[in-house]
């Protein structure tokens, strides 16, 4: 018989492995979650947060790691609707009488999500990366439920001011993100989730530890990041068309205190500027930097909206649908205060540089 409730799929896993495990407790803002794991697995996550390390203290969430064990007896998954233009299977659900497993289809990495144990269990060792995201996903969770909201941006801050980067095409968060990291006194946010909430006069912004996955092209052209691939590899990227490194898919793991110092990580802060990407490589037009109102922009305001996806459970106790869409006013709420802009025109880093300059410039903060 198939699990019906979070007992029947605790009875099945062995939590005895993780008394002796020390817990890993890490903070973003308010937020706090206890990472409880064994090794290796443990040594590998605490390195991973070691800049987001908070001393113990009352959890937000508590979250197990239960690498290589399994159900004796899986349920009949259900696929989880993909985003538009996403393809192929990724996530599957199954809902229990409390709860929800989520079942990732390319790893069989599982996850059991409810208000009595948030577990992550399956060949968690050998993806990391997907427990990473489980315990990110918890900090969101923790957020939504007392009101923010999720953006899909990247951020940045120099106190005075703070910038969240959408794209609605062609690209480019990452790379232009670090391309500000380049400016002295700029620190990171977040790399693409942005936790936001309406505040006088700027919303609160909450950043995730989630490093940077960046493409060969984004370390090509930055020198300072020359160092993550060999001579030879970088001579190889020289060579190959514009056009073939951009659509590379060949991601590389971006520790951003390693290369930028760990005084430039801040993963809270008011949030002033939002700039979403609407510009095209195939354009011919200089890029340009134009105040929009999102209220009168729903395109623009599609590309910052970010699904809370199959783990979040509301204050109510209900779990999202992969139907339900996000609420266009909450965000105007959210991010009222923002001072938003739309970036058109060809794609140009250079150009977007010397805007972010601007912006950070003791006369850009005080405009």
């Amino acid at each position: 018989m198939s699990v019906q409730t979070c007992a029947d799929v605790l009875g099945q896993l062995d939590r005895s492995v993780l008394a002796k495990s020390d817990p890993i407790w890490i903070g973003v803002g308010h937020i706090r979650v206890k990472l409880i794991c064994a090794a290796p697995l443990y040594e590998e996550l605490k390195q991973y947060y070691r800049y987001a390390l908070v001393a113990p203290g009352e959890a937000d969430a508590t979250v197990e790691v239960l690498d290589g064990q399994a159900l004796r007896d899986p349920p009949d998954w259900i696929d989880w609707a993909r985003e538009p233009g996403k393809t192929g299977r990724k996530d599957a659900i199954f809902d229990l009488d409390d709860g929800r497993l989520v079942y990732k289809q390319r790893t069989g990495v599982t996850f059991l999500q409810s208000t009595d144990a948030v577990v992550a269990f399956g060949p968690c060792g050998a993806h990391s990366n997907q427990v990473v995201n489980f315990l990110n996903t918890q900090i969101l969770n923790i957020g939504l439920c007392a009101g923010w909201q999720i953006c899909h941006a990247a951020a940045v801050t120099n106190g005075a001011r703070s910038l969240a980067v959408a794209g609605l095409s062609g690209g480019g968060k990452s790379t232009s993100m670090l391309r500000f990291m380049d400016m002295p006194g700029v620190s990171f946010v977040s790399n693409d989730r942005l936790l936001v909430q309406a505040e006088q006069p700027f919303p609160k912004a909450l950043g995730i530890p989630k490093e940077p996955r960046i493409n060969p092209g984004t370390i090509l052209h930055n020198s300072r990041l020359h160092r993550m691939l060999t001579t030879e590899r970088l001579a190889e990227l020289a060579e190959m068309p514009s056009g073939d490194l951009w659509e590379l898919e060949e991601k590389y793991d971006l520790i951003v205190a390693d290369i930028y110092g760990p005084d430039r990580v801040q993963y809270d802060a008011p949030l002033t500027d939002f700039w979403v990407l609407n510009w095209s490589r195939d354009a011919a037009a200089d890029t340009q930097l134009v105040e929009v109102d999102l209220a009168e922009r729903p395109d623009l305001l599609s590309a910052i909206m970010k699904s809370a996806g199959p783990f979040y459970q509301k204050p109510n106790q209900e779990f999202l649908r992969d139907f339900e869409p996000c609420i266009a006013s909450d965000y105007l709420q959210a991010l009222a205060g923002v001072r938003v802009k739309e970036v058109t025109g060809k794609v140009d880093f250079d150009a977007m540089a010397a805007f972010g300059q601007t912006l950070f410039s003791a006369k850009g903060a005080q405009n």
